[in-house]
């Protein structure tokens, strides 16, 4: 059969018969899927292209029409769809983005507290060294300042028992001096006590003659 000698009313009223079912079908994928089901959006998708290709054949503008929006719609949902599914995979992007900014100011963060720590431990340490070494200077120095005070008093011991020395030097020696002249007058006055004695005893023999030459005297 022709389809040029057919008139368009009647391939109009056949194409509705034979598309009736498969409208039917379409109801019942609307019923039982949701707008964004693959199958239900390329079942709806064919038929609509299907409803632009006999539209157009039959210059029928209502089909056409029918059939485009079909394809519209479909290809919208499609659209639609693949935004969502863009839209969601960069949430998904944008969600490990924050993810990992929020681990990596996490990171950062538990860096610089352990910095911090690292710096007070350090800054404790070096305080404590400091103390420890000023302690250890104060003792040093302590140390030298009773040495040098044992050392002084030490040599102040030695000068006093140098100046004890000196002194008692000089003393024996003023004594010495001193007592010289006294031994000198002893020995003097000594020789002068023998001198008077000798006189003394010379006197006495004197006498005793004279006496004894008087008594001769006397008795011739």
């Amino acid at each position: 059969m022709n389809l040029t000698t057919v008139p368009k009313s009647v391939l109009r009223l056949q194409y509705m018969i034979a598309r009736f079912p498969l409208g039917l079908i379409e109801q019942q994928l609307r019923f039982f899927l949701p707008t964004d089901a693959p199958p239900r959006l390329m079942y709806e998708r064919g038929l609509g292209m299907l409803d632009g290709i006999v539209g157009s054949v039959l210059d029928d503008q209502e089909i056409a029409m029918r059939g485009a929006r079909a394809t519209e719609h479909a290809d919208a949902v499609k659209r639609a769809e693949k935004l969502d599914a863009q839209a969601e995979a960069e949430k998904r992007a944008a969600d490990a983005e924050l993810r990992r900014m929020r681990e990596r100011a996490a990171a950062e963060q538990e860096a610089a507290r352990r910095d911090r720590e690292e710096e007070v431990q350090q800054a404790r340490e070096r305080a404590q060294e400091r103390a420890k070494q000023a302690e250890k200077e104060a003792e040093q120095k302590k140390a030298a300042e009773i040495a040098k005070a044992d050392q002084e008093a030490a040599a102040k011991r030695r000068a006093a028992e140098t100046a004890k020395k000196r002194e008692e030097e000089r003393i024996r020696r003023a004594e010495e001096e001193a007592a010289e002249p006294v031994k000198v007058s002893l020995k003097d006055a000594v020789a002068k006590q023998l001198e008077a004695k000798e006189a003394e005893e010379r006197a006495h023999d004197a006498g005793e003659v004279a006496e004894y030459e008087k008594i001769e005297h006397k008795n011739p």
